[in-house]
Parts: C-alpha cells; sequence; structure tokens
C-alpha cells in the first residue's frame, strides 16, 4: 500500500444484547480491521444501544400503553451515557469534546493512560471507545443511542486513536417512527472535523441514515470541503446503493455507509407457540412487559362440553302486538345451490332441484362425491361419468361407519406465513468520488470486515469538472446558510 493510500473499512454487525456485549463486540472488530491494516472503520446507525426496528413502545394516536412504556425503559437504559448536555439539541459541544463541563476528569492510572476510577461524568462508554481506537491505531466512526437529560438522541462519534473523541453530531430528523423515541438534534453538529494519516489530510463527517435524502443536510457538508463522507444506515434497501454513488459524484468524495445486518429468529430460537390449555399468549420478543403471565381468560374455568343450546323457535305477531311462539320444526339441511347451465346468449338457466336424500344409515355410508365437469367452447358444463369405486380393503363388518370416520379426520395445518431470514440484509458499500463501487455492497453478513485502498487526490481530480459547494454552486446567485454552523470550508 503506497504511503499516500488509505484504507477505509466499513462493517455489518449486529447490536448484540447488552451494551457491554456490543463493546465487545466492537473491540474485536476493531481488532481484526487493524490485523487488515484498516486505517478508518465505520460502523452501523445505533450500532451502540440498538435500532429499535419493528417496534412501537405501545403507541397510538391518543394512547400510550403501560406496556410501551416499560419497553421504552429499557430502550433507555441500554443507551450510552457519554457525559454531554442536552443544550439546544447540540450538547456542550467543544466544551464536552475537551473535557472542560464540571466534574469531568479521566485521571491517569499508573502506566499514565487515562484511567476508569474517578470519572463522574458519563459511563465509562467514551472512555472505552477511546481505548480500543488508541489500543488499535484504528480511526472509528460509530453510531450510538446517546442519552442526556432525559431524552434519547441519534448520534455518531468520531474516535482518534491519538485524541479520542474529537467530534460527535446527533440526528437532525429521526424518520418516522423514530421520532417516537429520539429527539432532534442541532444541524451545528453537523461540523465536519479532520484528521492526518500518514500525511493525508481527511475531513470527515457523517449524515445519519435518511438524513441523507435531505438535499439540504448533504449540501452542509459538501460546504465544509469534506473527502470523506460518511452514511451510517438502517436502510438496507437495494435503493440505498444508487443514493450512496449519487453523493459520491454530486460532491466529488468517497462515501463510506454501514448497517446492520439482522438476522430473525430461527424456530429454535423463537418464543414457544403457547397452546389452548396453558391460557398463556405468544409474547414479542420471549419477554413479557412486566415479568407476569397474562390474566387468564375468564371463559376457561367453563366445562369443556356444555349442552347445545336450543335455537329461538319461530314466531308470529298478532293484530294487539301479542308474539305467539309456533311449533318447532326438525333441523332443516340448509338448501344446497341448484345446478345451472349458461345458453348462449349468456343467460344463466336452473336446473330443477334433486329430490332430497335419503337420511337412512345406508344412505350416508353409500353417498357419492358431486362429479367432477368440465366446460366447453360455448361455456356450458359437461358432466362427466362417475368413477368406479375401488374395492375397500377393510371388510364392511370391520370397517367404521362413514359419519364416524368423517370426524376423526385430523385438520390440515395451519399456513404460516414465510419469516425471511434476515430482519435487516445489510448492504454496507464504499464509493469512490466517480460513483464507482469499490467495496460491497456487504449482504448477509453480520462478520465480515469489507475494505478498500483509495487515493484522497481523486476528490481533486474530481473537482475539475464539479464542485458543487464552490465553481459549480453559483454563489453570487443562492445564499446558502445553517443556523448555528460554521460552513467555513476545511483546507486539505
Amino acid at each position: 500500500m503506497a504511503p499516500s493510500t488509505i484504507r477505509l473499512g466499513t462493517a455489518s454487525p449486529g447490536t448484540q444484547t447488552t451494551k457491554a456485549e456490543t463493546l465487545v463486540q466492537l473491540e474485536r472488530l476493531a481488532r481484526r480491521a487493524a490485523a487488515k491494516k484498516i486505517d478508518i472503520l465505520l460502523l452501523p446507525e445505533a450500532y451502540l444501544g440498538g435500532y429499535p426496528r419493528g417496534t412501537h413502545f405501545g403507541c397510538v394516536v391518543g394512547s400510550r400503553s403501560p406496556e410501551g412504556r416499560e419497553e421504552y425503559l429499557r430502550y433507555f437504559h441500554g443507551a450510552v451515557d457519554l457525559g454531554d448536555t442536552v443544550g439546544d439539541g447540540a450538547g456542550a459541544g467543544e466544551a464536552w469534546v475537551n473535557r472542560r463541563l464540571p466534574n469531568d476528569v479521566a485521571p491517569a492510572s499508573e502506566d499514565g493512560k487515562p484511567g476508569r476510577e474517578g470519572i463522574t461524568r458519563g459511563d465509562g462508554t467514551r472512555e472505552e471507545l477511546e481505548r480500543i481506537a488508541r489500543e488499535t491505531g484504528v480511526f472509528l466512526v460509530t453510531g450510538v443511542i446517546e442519552k442526556a437529560g432525559g431524552s434519547l438522541y441519534c448520534a455518531v462519534v468520531y474516535v482518534c486513536p491519538r485524541l479520542g473523541i474529537i467530534g460527535k453530531r446527533r440526528k437532525v430528523m429521526p424518520t418516522g417512527a423514530e421520532r417516537l423515541v429520539w429527539a432532534q438534534g442541532s444541524p451545528a453538529t453537523l461540523r465536519a472535523v479532520s484528521t492526518t494519516i500518514r500525511g493525508v489530510r481527511i475531513n470527515l463527517a457523517a449524515a445519519i441514515c435518511w438524513e441523507n435524502y435531505m438535499p439540504l443536510v448533504r449540501q452542509a457538508l459538501y460546504a465544509q470541503n469534506i473527502n470523506l463522507y460518511l452514511a451510517p444506515t438502517a436502510d438496507g434497501r437495494d435503493a440505498w446503493l444508487s443514493l450512496l454513488r449519487t453523493t459520491a459524484i454530486e460532491g466529488r468524495c468517497f462515501v463510506v455507509s454501514s448497517n446492520m445486518c439482522v438476522r430473525n429468529a430461527t424456530p429454535s430460537q423463537a418464543p414457544p407457540v403457547a397452546s389452548v390449555a396453558s391460557n398463556t399468549s405468544a409474547i414479542p420478543n420471549g419477554d413479557d412487559a412486566d415479568g407476569a403471565s397474562p390474566d387468564p381468560d375468564p371463559f376457561s374455568a367453563r366445562p369443556a362440553t356444555r349442552p347445545a343450546s336450543h335455537p329461538r323457535r319461530a314466531s308470529c305477531l298478532t293484530e294487539e302486538g301479542f308474539e305467539i311462539a309456533l311449533p318447532s320444526s326438525p333441523p332443516q339441511a340448509p338448501p344446497r345451490r341448484r345446478h345451472s347451465i349458461m345458453d348462449e346468449n349468456g343467460n344463466e338457466i336452473a336446473l330443477p332441484c334433486p329430490p332430497p336424500a335419503r337420511t337412512s344409515s345406508r344412505s350416508r355410508e353409500t353417498a357419492r362425491p358431486r362429479r367432477h365437469s368440465v366446460y366447453d367452447e360455448d361455456g356450458n358444463e359437461i358432466v362427466l361419468c362417475a368413477a368406479k369405486h375401488a374395492p375397500s380393503a377393510t371388510s364392511p363388518a370391520s370397517a367404521p361407519p362413514a359419519s364416524v370416520a368423517s370426524t376423526t379426520v385430523p385438520p390440515a395445518p395451519a399456513q404460516t406465513k414465510h419469516q425471511p431470514a434476515f430482519a435487516s440484509r445489510g448492504g454496507s458499500a464504499i464509493v469512490s468520488p466517480f460513483g464507482d463501487v469499490l467495496a460491497g455492497p456487504q449482504w448477509e453478513d453480520d462478520e465480515g470486515i469489507i475494505y478498500a485502498d483509495v487515493d484522497f487526490e481523486d476528490c481533486i481530480r474530481g473537482r475539475l469538472d464539479l464542485d458543487v459547494a464552490g465553481s459549480y454552486s453559483r454563489n453570487d446567485s443562492f445564499r446558502f446558510e445553517v443556523r448555528g454552523l460554521d460552513l467555513t470550508p476545511l483546507p486539505y
């Protein structure tokens, strides 16, 4: 690898059961990336804390359920506390990055490296990420669910091996139902950061998931003269790659995306389906909201067999308004639809009803199924000859009556909807400033790491004919600004 070549990497890991397990997986990925000599590694949106795919937290318009509140409580506890403030949605900014907030202390351990003891801001996730980056030498960019105050933010942190976290941004526009649980971040956090690797200056910034469909968000990043555009996401559709390629060409920058690959539970992992006798209901994800069994069905205490209820007798009304019940009549079989044929003009002609079938046991035993029929070219139905019945292998004396046999036929198995193997297929990819796919998309692979060796001079080569924040922007006619964000271009 030439000295001016930078190796960009991405992966599609899924969030683990606990925050501690996810950090262990992240460290393992970082060490594998270091073994592959990857310089910058991008991990998915909401990787630490988890993306709440498929849940609604018990919310409908005008109502929130207690079970949904319990689910949100668990999700909140699983988020990371980086020790930042709420602010106006941007947190404390540089004061947080540079540890100038009150009680933000990371005392040195005996070997001179920052230790965990005595830290009073955050839950230690920041220090753990900085340790992993420092020990592996890999510049890490990962999505996190950050809790600050009483709110959650979908955020991204930039972790330098030498300087620790050099920036953090919060998603400015959660998509759809994400807005139930994620607060809006400030556009001031769209500020790009810079790092230098082997003499190559890299200006990088991230747009999270469907922020990439917001043209003004993209323009805010282009205006800062970035050459590395990061797109952590939860969108696993095929169409996502076309957006990455458009962004790369539009911004004349390298684009790296990362999305989780999440497998659906196999039948052996899925919670058992409750039986009717057990009187329990299946719990999504195998977890009841409060750990208690659902209330029993009040009808379950009724006897299994109950006397059949008599139908209401027919009646009529007299002139004085009295209702007179008529004598009961024996139950009649429901009328069958009469056979019919179609004439040349398309009219349906009903045929005479056949004589009623006898109800003796003899007639039931010898009842024959309806004969097959076909239609000719003119639409007429032609009844085919009845097939001869094959002799029974069981003698009539030992064979059970037809009426009994018909009640012992087991019901057909219920048709179950096919569940796809993956809840999210991933799709992480790396794209060049000219729209070429250099690595990926990484489909259905939650363990691998993909990477590409890139020359950042290609970004300048591409600006020969397209610079959407400079020569191609017509800044003399169009004015663009973002409240709270300095759009001064970063130097190369």
